[in-house]
């Protein structure tokens, strides 16, 4: 090899070491607060606050992730929506009560995602470019249901193939969910049926954003949809973005807002980026952790 083409190498190796240095040894710590607003309330309404967490994969230990969540109660929002995958490991529900405990004394809701039915496992990175992932049937299950009880005994809804309204800020928030379309524990049909009229706002709530749910509440008039799952491509190229998103949406849509048009219906679609990963894969590269405050506001102010 010429010693062009070996300072090459080296160098490529060096770069290459070093991404995966700032991956895993800081950005995947990193914890950011991302801030929108979206005109989807009644023509003079005020403003509604909704924070939207997703994707914590808690770890025993985490103590960073913790202390970082608990803060997000100095936000005050008016409402939290938790789009699933809360869990990493058999013994995280009690340490992710402790780190959501400030927030369990606000209206809010959660879905499931497919980690906290099945504990992660490793797997080859290469599978995520052949369409999304799959569970083994030999996969060690994870203590979801300890997990339900905790997050409703608290008063969040449970909103997994469920529909119900809670009370946010005096207003009336119609939520309509289902369990996690990754794992095929989607069932539109217990929640169908057009946004109710008398409610101040209808949401969409899901772990794993695939088309066939998107455009059954694009359908049904819901005007904005929560969900998680994709953790934003998680490894991204800076400039191009993500390259996978672990379902059927396009890459383009990875995280943050969008359009979702289904014929002649349509909805905003936010996907969280989420707070966590695998512990397999503990990295993140230009796609660092976040949660985000959705303001919500009047149409047409």
């Amino acid at each position: 090899m010429s010693s062009a083409l070996t300072r090459l190498a080296l160098g490529t190796v060096v770069v290459g070491a070093a991404c995966v240095a700032y991956g895993a040894g800081f950005e995947v710590r990193s914890y950011r607060l991302r801030r929108l607003e979206l005109p989807v309330l009644a023509p003079g309404s005020p403003d509604l606050r909704v924070l939207h967490i997703s994707d914590l994969h808690l770890m025993p230990g985490q103590a960073g992730k913790q202390a970082w969540v608990r803060r997000l109660a100095e936000l005050h929002p008016d409402l939290v929506v938790s789009t699933g995958d809360h869990l990493a490991h058999p013994d995280s529900v009690p340490p992710l009560i402790d780190a959501l405990a400030p927030l369990l004394h606000l209206p809010g809701a959660f879905v499931f995602g497919s980690n906290d039915y099945y504990a992660p496992t490793l797997k080859n990175p290469a599978r995520y470019f052949n369409g999304p992932s799959s569970v083994s049937p030999k996969t060690p299950t994870l203590p979801y249901e300890s997990l339900r009880r905790e997050l409703s005994r608290n008063g969040w809804a449970d909103v997994n193939n469920a529909r119900t309204t809670v009370e946010a800020d005096a207003r009336a928030v119609e939520l309509v969910g289902v369990d996690d379309p990754h794992i095929r524990r989607d069932d539109y049909g217990l929640v169908a049926g057009a946004a109710d009229p008398s409610a101040d706002l209808s949401l969409g709530v899901l772990h794993a954003p695939y088309r066939r749910v998107l455009d059954a509440m694009a359908a049904d008039g819901l005007p904005l949809v929560l969900a998680g799952h994709t953790h934003g491509g998680q490894l991204c190229v800076p400039g191009l973005g993500a390259l996978v998103t672990n379902c059927d949406l396009p890459v383009s849509r990875a995280k943050g807002l969008s359009r979702h048009q289904a014929g002649g219906d349509q909805t905003w679609l936010h996907v969280s980026a989420g707070l966590g990963t695998s512990p397999y894969a503990p990295i993140r590269f230009a796609c660092p952790p976040e949660a985000t405050l959705l303001t919500l506001v009047a149409r047409g102010a």
